[in-house]
């Protein structure tokens, strides 16, 4: 029976002449770590996108926050509501008040092209009609820079995102869009939501310039508690003057945003996989030079009385070293090269543009660790059944 102990120091004893022996294959070991680096790299690079634009989309989700859509409407583009239908909205059981009245918001959402500031290309840029109570329902925007839009004039207030990301959306500038001059005169944050990519002004103002009459297209209500939702979706569903849908304004953005994360996810996780079958082949090669260069000291060590375990644990344990230091590298190159970075993509739901920041958290991190350490595991397992099952005599022959 095999004594525990005397096997666990053999797999170090092992272990530690392979890894003093990496430096004498050093061109091939550092192919592996730059290419594993590289793979990991892309692949925390891809899914920050995702993570960014998804936590863009459900930061502002609040709980006691609902909205209200005409029913069968997938997006606020595509839903219409009378002013009568906005005021028995915000006259509905477990609306809180704010106060100038209910906290609830009539609103618009129009598409208007601006330039980006680093391509010059034109973008479905949101500019979003609401009404005073807009403030107290979205009690996470504040004005960084200017102030507020005055009622009844044609100013504007720029979202951080969009200001950072549209060209001409600067505090004191005047914008033409339509028929209408509008003077920006602030700039909002909203805890990096997607309201920073929007613009906002009066929706009666909106109204007029864009010939909505007396309509609205949804309608965002704080509530009294996020316990509150269900009595206030009753009693609109079951109103007979209303047509309306009632989802929470976490769920409306998380449904919003998971078409772009799902393309974003899978055509990442596709690359990153196409990409770590050459880290693989890669790490294949590597180790099975390791063990072609090694062949008569691992026979030695078989000779004298070292286990076939040990020298393939020793195998798989060198190949995983080789692909963490990979993966740390790329790990870190890849926080540093876009955590933070600002960007913008559509969301096919609106078919405006999202400005958001990605997102390189302790969990993608991890994740690339994962992934990399799985590359080693394979990459070292294979040579590793070779190097257990070489025949000693015949290793022993072999120069």
């Amino acid at each position: 029976m095999t004594n525990p102990l005397n096997w666990f120091s053999q797999v170090v004893a092992v272990t530690g002449f392979s890894l003093q022996t990496i430096v004498n294959r050093k061109g091939s070991s550092a192919a592996t770590v730059i290419g594993i680096a590289g793979v990991v790299a892309v692949l925390v690079g891809v899914l920050s996108i995702a993570k960014g634009f998804r936590k863009a989309m459900t930061v502002s989700g609040s709980p006691n926050t609902a909205i209200v859509m005409r029913s069968g409407a997938d997006s606020e583009m595509m839903s219409g509501l009378s002013r009568d239908e906005t005021r028995v909205i915000a006259d509905a059981p477990g609306v809180a008040r704010a106060s100038g009245g209910p906290a609830a918001s009539a609103e618009l959402f129009v598409i208007i092209d601006l330039p980006k500031r680093s391509t010059g290309t034109d973008a479905n840029v949101p500019l979003r009609g609401v009404e005073p109570a807009a403030f107290d329902v979205r009690r996470e925007l504040k004005v960084v820079a200017g102030r507020k839009f005055e009622p009844g004039k044609n100013e504007i207030i720029i979202g951080q995102g969009a200001a950072i990301e549209f060209a001409g959306l600067d505090l004191g500038k005047t914008i033409r869009v339509g028929q209408n001059d509008w003077a920006i005169v602030g700039v909002f944050t909203a805890n990096g939501g997607i309201s920073e990519s929007e613009i906002w002004t009066d929706a009666a103002v909106l109204q007029p310039a864009y010939r909505r009459g007396d309509t609205y297209q949804s309608v965002y209500a704080r509530l009294t508690s996020p316990e509150a939702f269900d009595a206030f979706k009753n009693a609109l569903t079951t109103d007979p003057r209303l047509n309306v849908k009632v989802l929470r304004q976490a769920d409306y953005y998380a449904d919003q945003s998971t078409l772009v994360y799902n393309l974003i996810t899978g055509l990442g996780t596709l690359v990153a996989g196409l990409m770590g079958l050459g880290a693989l082949f890669g790490a294949l090669n590597t180790m099975y030079t390791a063990v072609s260069s090694r062949t008569r000291e691992i026979a030695t060590l078989r000779a004298l009385g070292f286990r076939a375990g040990p020298v393939v644990i020793s195998v798989i344990l060198e190949s995983i070293v080789l692909a963490i230091l990979g993966g740390m590298i790329g790990s870190v190159g890849a926080y540093l090269a876009f955590d933070g970075y600002r960007a913008a993509t559509i969301n096919f739901q609106s078919f405006s543009q999202v400005a958001f920041a990605f997102e390189v958290g302790p969990a993608l991190l991890i994740q690339g660790m994962v992934y990399a350490a799985l590359i080693g595991v394979i990459g070292g397992l294979f040579p590793a059944i070779r190097a257990a099952r070489l025949p000693i005599a015949t290793a022993l022959r072999e120069l």
